[in-house]
């Protein structure tokens, strides 16, 4: 699995993941920072010279700074993904001496043991998004 900054193509690939519209993907890449998670796999083509390298979205992670705290906006995809790449707002924070924070609703139990297996602790309730309870993550640097 190869982690990178995500780019505008990647918009419909992150929109499918996260049920959005890929417009409101565009804008999240030029406003935050986001890297995506993907599997590259050998193509075969018989019309091409060299294997050619087919890419698999697996996952995103979206996340920007506030009142001294990364905060997670967004993150989306495979559990192993997720665990994946939550470590990308955390190593930011820690270079920067910054804590972290995520909320994840109730009821997406993947995306909670991704959290967990990432080094987070529960730290409460959070906000109700959408309808659903969410659960407060945070982790210091």
């Amino acid at each position: 699995m190869d982690v990178r900054d995500a780019v505008e193509e990647d918009a419909e690939s992150i929109a499918a993941l996260a049920d959005v519209p890929a417009d409101v993907v565009r804008n999240l890449v030029h406003d935050r920072s986001v890297r995506v998670a993907e599997r590259k796999q050998a193509g075969n083509d018989p019309n091409a010279d060299t294997d050619a390298l087919d890419s698999e979205l697996l996952g995103f992670v979206s996340f920007d700074v506030h009142d001294q705290t990364v905060h997670v906006t967004q993150v989306g995809g495979t559990k192993e993904a997720c665990e994946r790449l939550l470590s990308e707002p955390i190593r930011f924070a820690a270079s920067e001496g910054l804590d972290v924070e995520l909320l994840v609703e109730q009821n997406a139990t993947d995306l909670q043991t991704a959290a967990q297996a990432a080094g987070f602790q529960e730290d409460g309730d959070g906000p109700v998004f959408r309808g659903s309870p969410t659960i407060r993550y945070y982790q210091e640097p």
